[in-house]
């Protein structure tokens, strides 16, 4: 008889897969089913966890890319057998410490990625399980504490962002894996705000070419009063692309003001329509696609057209990007790259023990040109 598994559901439907990834995973922690076992089928799992087949596969597909799992076609999923050494004869599981990882589309592939370029080296990722109902400032420190209790080889740690004490929180959680002697990887964005740096190795996109791209894409276009958009509490990306777009704003010889950037709070629909009268934009460089996706919503209610009246541009290219009311122009981020990278950067870090200066690693990322900034042919 396969043996049982928990059936708690998690309390939205976003996080089921989720839920069900991290109790297998805890299961095969605590040496519920040995290695080389048979898990239960998909459809015994789905019945379980009274959730669809496809979610089951879902959580099963990212255990595999964790190397906990191993799915066999036609046999079935079985736990995998651990690697007992890499080529230097050691064996590194690391951490992931991620809180927004299921708010997004950008850190699941990032992640991902990392875990399949470990696995090409016989390392291993641990994803860590901090519970769903937590906010995200408490599931980073839990996380932290389980990290090192686990005492990984290293962490891959994307700060928290939109939260009230998210800055405090990033420097204790990366003074912890420090003072427990665990090397950091900052994955997208700094714990200082920007133009600060820490001492630790960062990989992302390079932010204020980002900024400076999209908003010369604009200006090519033919605007010439152009909003930065973003959302209040923003991680210092956000920060760095709008210094991208004052940049580019200047280097047009287009004179940008304090009134020229547009912050989406919770009530921003009550004074956009005040926001546009007075200021009348005729382009809008979004911080991210979630920015852009909101902000189109609310001008299309008020009769705004895109790009006739106003052009968009966003920057990361997620998945509904091109199926907005108005398909996205936007920077799509290397996902693949940047987790081989992190990996990269990571395993040299630990090479060099004796220390070495913090890099950014910067990657490049690719423009997608769609309907929203009116230049798609």
């Amino acid at each position: 008889m396969p043996k049982d598994l928990s059936t708690t559901r998690p309390p939205r439907k976003t996080q089921r897969y989720q839920a069900i990834r991290e109790q297998i995973r805890r299961d095969i922690e605590a040496k519920r089913y040995a290695y080389g076992e048979r898990l239960p089928s998909d459809s015994e799992l789905a019945e379980r966890f009274s959730v669809s087949r496809l979610t089951v596969i879902r959580a099963l597909r990212e255990l595999e890319s964790e190397a906990l799992v191993r799915r066999r076609a036609g046999s079935g999923t079985f736990v995998r057998e651990p690697q007992e050494t890499t080529g230097d004869g050691n064996t590194r599981v690391f951490g992931l410490l991620m809180p927004d990882l299921g708010d997004g589309e950008i850190f699941e592939p990032v992640a991902r990625a990392i875990a399949r370029a470990g696995e090409s080296l016989h390392h291993r990722l641990l994803w860590g399980n901090a519970a769903a109902s937590q906010n995200k400032e408490q599931q980073a420190q839990e996380l932290c504490r389980y990290l090192i209790e686990r005492r990984v080889a290293g962490v891959f740690f994307a700060p928290v962002e939109h939260s009230p004490n998210q800055d405090q929180v990033n420097l204790r959680v990366a003074a912890e894996l420090t003072s427990a002697g665990i090397p950091i990887v900052l994955v997208d964005r700094c714990i200082y705000r920007y133009p600060d740096r820490s001492g630790y190795d960062l990989i992302g996109i390079d932010n204020p070419r980002a900024g400076h791209r999209m908003t010369r894409h604009l200006v090519d276009a033919g605007c010439r009063r152009i909003v930065f958009a973003s959302r209040p509490g923003s991680a210092p990306t956000v920060d760095a692309r709008h210094r991208g777009y004052r940049e580019a704003l200047w280097s047009a010889d287009l004179q940008s003001t304090p009134a020229l950037k547009l912050e989406l709070d919770r009530d921003h629909a009550a004074t956009l329509r005040e926001f546009l009268r007075s200021e009348r934009p005729d382009g809008i460089v979004c911080a991210n696609d979630l920015t852009a996706a909101t902000l189109m919503h609310d001008l299309l209610r008020l009769g705004v057209r895109i790009p006739e009246d106003v052009k968009m541009v966003g920057i990361n290219d997620v998945k509904y990007a091109s199926f907005l009311p108005v398909p996205l122009t936007t920077l799509r981020q290397p996902c693949q790259e940047l987790g081989a990278a992190a990996m990269s950067v990571m395993l040299d870090r630990i090479e060099r023990a004796s220390g070495g200066p913090a890099r950014d690693v910067l990657l490049d990322c690719a423009l997608v040109v769609r309907q929203s900034c009116g230049t798609a042919r």
